[in-house]
């Protein structure tokens, strides 16, 4: 590790004294720094220890969302025949008085476990945290299906995030429900945070252009095609083509890969954008008489235009 060096007048290798918390410069000896803050961790934890001995001695961070800031204290099992007669007379006492955000601490770690397989970045799970509190503060949640209500709330959370996810992605992590399920949590909690507001929930547009790169990522295509693809739906919205903007990222995608040298078959488009293949074709049927409009020239040729197979 380098640091000027005052005294040396030039950048020097410094040493970390980790006893006294200070920074020494290796060449002359003066304290570049005091008091330094260790923050590696105070253990350390080998293969063949019990995984149940945890030494953090911390909690997690701060949580307004909960009542106590999830701060609260939970008393562990200790070991040993003392510790198991311990633990069971303080265990009653903590079941006493039970955690009252029990239930909201399940539904956040079904939400970031959701978000984690849906590789989202943090700002859409904890707006989908807050999103489920302001429903569950309204208490008439009760009776719904848990898995459709938390897939739901992140649904919205992506659209309001402007990093939409389809219904098919959200329901492939949402422990069973189904699109009709999620779709109809959904319904409810719209109407639910309306009433709360006096006014309708702002979800976001959807652009079909929001899901081209994941869509093309997913199929494994080249820069160029994707560059084009992202080019052709946008000058796409130019047009009145009433079809969903997932259809229309779908059927864009299967044009500009029949333009190029690595085809894609119709199914394989299907199985990455979530799209039926029926659909992509009606799509395509769509957009075939703006081909010549909605495809950069420096992409494909008018020839080469001609040559896609008619609808």
């Amino acid at each position: 590790m380098d640091a000027f060096c005052s005294d040396c007048k030039r950048h020097t290798e410094v040493v970390f004294d980790h006893s006294a918390g200070d920074t020494v410069c290796s060449e002359c000896g003066l304290v570049l720094e005091s008091h330094s803050i260790d923050e590696t961790s105070e253990w350390r934890t080998f293969a063949n220890e019990s995984g149940d001995n945890d030494p953090v001695r911390v909690g997690g961070p701060t949580n307004p969302l909960l009542a106590d800031g999830g701060l609260s204290t939970v008393i562990a099992k200790p070991n040993g025949a003392t510790g198991e007669f311990l633990s069971s007379s303080l265990g009653r006492w903590q079941n006493r008085g039970a955690n009252p955000d029990r239930g909201l601490i399940m539904a956040f770690k079904t939400i970031a476990t959701m978000s984690d397989r849906l590789g989202l970045v943090a700002t859409i799970k904890d707006r989908a945290n807050e999103i489920y509190k302001r429903v569950e503060d309204q208490k008439s949640s009760r009776g719904r299906n848990q898995d459709a209500l938390l897939a739901a709330c992140l649904y919205i959370a992506c659209r309001q995030e402007d990093k939409p996810r389809t219904v098919k992605e959200i329901c492939s992590v949402a422990n069973g429900a189904t699109k009709k399920e999620i779709g109809r949590a959904k319904e409810y909690i719209v109407k639910q945070l309306g009433l709360e507001n006096g006014q309708s929930v702002e979800m976001g547009t959807i652009h079909a252009g929001d899901f081209m790169r994941r869509f093309c990522s997913n199929l494994g295509m080249n820069n160029q095609a994707v560059k084009a693809a992202q080019e052709a739906v946008t000058k796409s919205e130019e047009f009145d083509i009433r079809r969903s903007p997932i259809s229309i990222a779908a059927a864009v995608i299967y044009i500009i890969t029949q333009l190029s040298d690595d085809k894609k078959p119709l199914k394989d488009i299907s199985v990455a954008t979530g799209v039926a293949e029926g659909t992509i074709r009606n799509s395509y049927k769509d957009l075939y008489t703006h081909v010549s409009k909605i495809i950069p020239s420096w992409y494909a040729k008018e020839e080469d235009l001609k040559n896609l197979c008619s609808p």
